[in-house]
């Protein structure tokens, strides 16, 4: 087998045992029809089977289908012999019925896998009908290659349905959680748009003022007063004396002109 094809194979058991429980050995379930391709491609059916499933199998087949293989008389002798090395799995049947409804309704119990068994057919209508159940591995052969098929949709969604649930708390859990009263949320304030003011860690606090004794208010008036008073007596009392003075000398005080006094400096200079 490829290594593509092997790993394919590999990752589809792994499904079907995470997801629905599959274990080894595998129970494979074989019809005649099987039994007649094995022989027929010079097979070894066992090894092939545990090659393509990646793990151990257990062979077995019913009493209905090896009957169809006695019916058929002594050209399918090693077909017979072959199916007899199988284990015999019961099926209930008082009466031999066709190996197609033998292995639906050994396989398909409450439209599940319940006993979680591979079908190995050669049989195209008991294909179709095994992909309308779930969880439903189908080994047949196409020219002495052992094909496993790949999952079928209702195995797809089987498969979602059972994550989701898994993913959901169960009944009891929802019981023992008591259901908590959310507090409600303030209204969100809008904030505000703008030049923003200074850090204020940054700003320097402001000094308290000193209070400044208040000024006294002062008469100018009076002040103004006795100024001129002093200035008239000073100017009354001063023409006086000059007049005792020159009196008492003898001649009199001439004045100089303004005008002679510069024409006088101009000349000299």
């Amino acid at each position: 087998m490829r290594q593509k094809r092997a790993k394919a194979y590999r990752k589809l058991m792994s499904l079907y045992s995470m997801s629905f429980g599959f274990r080894q050995p595998y129970q494979v379930l074989v019809d005649s029809e099987m039994c007649k391709a094995a022989i027929n491609q010079k097979l070894d059916f066992a090894k092939q089977l545990s090659v393509v499933l990646q793990g151990d199998v257990k062979p077995m087949i019913t009493q209905c289908c090896i009957h169809e293989l006695y019916l058929q008389g002594k050209e399918h002798q090693p077909a017979t012999d072959l199916a007899k090395t199988f284990e015999r799995r019961k099926c209930n049947h008082r009466e031999p019925i066709p190996g197609d409804d033998c292995l639906l309704d050994v396989v398909v119990v409450n439209e599940t896998n319940k006993h979680r068994y591979v079908v190995a057919t050669q049989s195209t209508a008991l294909r179709s009908k095994l992909r309308e159940t779930p969880a439903v591995p189908v080994v047949h052969i196409n020219r002495s290659v052992t094909i496993l098929e790949p999952p079928s949709e209702a195995t797809l969604k089987s498969k979602e349905l059972m994550e989701d649930e898994a993913l959901r708390p169960s009944a009891s859990e929802t019981s023992r959680l008591a259901p908590k009263t959310v507090p409600e949320e303030p209204p969100k304030t809008k904030k505000r748009t703008g030049p923003k003011g200074p850090n204020p860690l940054s700003v320097k606090k402001k000094k308290p003022k000193e209070s400044t004794p208040a000024k006294k208010h002062v008469d100018n008036t009076a002040r103004v007063g006795e100024k001129r008073k002093h200035e008239e007596s000073e100017g009354a009392s001063a023409p006086v004396d000059l007049k005792m003075e020159a009196e008492a000398s003898g001649h009199k005080r001439k004045r100089r002109r303004k005008g002679k006094s510069s024409e006088v400096t101009e000349a000299k200079t």
